[in-house]
């Protein structure tokens, strides 16, 4: 018989588990790692990020310093953004791609004073490590991995600002987006930044691991009162869906290109780096597929390997990659590739959703954006 409890002790834990688990969180095993899916509801979490705020232990992603002389030249080589310019304190989105143009992740390039920092998705930390690794070879670069040596949160909706600003000070809440700085907080520094992945406004926070609850727990009680609610990994995916924003396993694949993803602004294709070639000759071609949304006329949930077909056809033309029904929207949306005949918005499609089909419209993305604020 297998021990539930003997398979939960060989997963990875996040300095917060024990809080998760006081909580009452469902935990669940998400790529190694024991993290809470939900601690009320989906659905009351997802509404509270989007109405007051939500906080996130996203401790499970990985964070790779890279440091040394070469640091810039070694990421400029593998990224598909440049790094080499980026002044201190700037942070781009990125992928590494393979040479056939395939992404193996995408990831967040932070530029600090004597180093970079790489956050890579948890699943594929292994793989990055690996890849980064097999590339350091006469190159005077040092690759550390500080994934859980350290500790990050997300802090995140319409109240987050002001509840990060009463406990990390009022220079968190004048961080520009996709810029991050150090501030000293209870005797730590804790690297801000402020990227996102729920459409809504607001912070990352990044310390070390025996400063992890304190920080936490300073957020919790500073915004219980406003609204503030713990939001899982379930809420986290329902929030991004609606965002429109990729998710790697779903939307990214090595099978899948940035460019095929509609994901050209991540890629200067004028630089060199691993998987430039394939990428230009994709680019020059035209993608053959596109990456759109679909509103669904039904309530039913189009999941991910669902078949897409013509409104009028019975040829196969593309797939659901993620799909769920928006508890914003209220209304059953989904992510598919296509063929770019089929992606003007307003084409109706159908979706075979276990046997039965359910029409769909192709709409823009993102399905939801949020209100801009003064400060945005």
């Amino acid at each position: 018989m297998n021990d539930p409890d003997s398979a939960n002790a060989a997963l990875l834990h996040t300095p917060l588990h024990d809080w998760h688990v006081h909580q009452g969180a469902r935990l669940v095993d998400f790529a190694g790692w024991h993290m809470p899916l939900q601690y009320t509801s989906i659905i009351a979490e997802h509404h509270a990020v989007r109405t007051a705020a939500g906080l996130f232990d996203v401790g499970h992603m990985g964070r790779l310093e890279i440091a040394g002389p070469d640091a810039a030249a070694f990421l400029d080589r593998l990224v598909t953004r440049r790094c080499g310019d980026m002044a201190t304190g700037r942070i781009r989105y990125a992928l590494l791609t393979n040479d056939r143009g395939g992404t193996i992740d995408d990831v967040l390039v932070y530029r600090l004073p004597d180093r970079f920092l790489v956050v890579c998705n948890a699943a594929n930390r292994p793989r990055v490590l690996r890849w980064l690794d097999a590339h350091r070879e006469q190159v005077s670069a040092t690759l550390t991995d500080r994934t859980e040596a350290t500790f990050m949160l997300a802090l995140q909706g319409p109240r987050a600002l002001e509840i990060a600003r009463d406990v990390l000070g009022s220079a968190v809440a004048a961080l520009r987006y996709y810029h991050g700085r150090s501030v000293v907080w209870d005797g730590q520094s804790v690297l801000v930044s402020r990227t996102g992945y729920t459409g809504e406004d607001g912070i990352e926070a990044i310390v070390d691991a025996d400063a992890a609850l304190a920080l936490w727990s300073a957020l919790w009680e500073a915004g219980r009162n406003r609204g503030l609610m713990p939001a899982g990994l379930g809420a986290r995916d329902t929030l991004r869906l609606e965002a429109g924003m990729p998710l790697y396993g779903h939307e990214l694949t090595e099978k899948i290109d940035p460019l095929t993803a509609g994901l050209e602004f991540a890629v200067d294709l004028d630089k060199d780096f691993v998987g430039r070639d394939a990428l230009r000759t994709i680019a020059e071609r035209g993608p053959q597929r596109t990456r759109v949304g679909l509103s669904l006329d039904s309530r039913r949930i189009a999941r991910q390997g669902c078949a897409v077909f013509p409104a009028d056809g019975n040829e196969r033309i593309g797939e659901v990659t993620s799909g769920t029904f928006s508890p914003t929207l209220q209304r059953s949306i989904a992510m598919a590739y296509v063929p770019r005949s089929f992606a003007e918005t307003g084409t109706r499609l159908r979706v075979d959703i276990r046997g039965r089909y359910e029409t769909a419209t192709v709409c823009p993305l993102p399905f939801y954006r949020r209100p801009r604020s003064s400060n945005g």
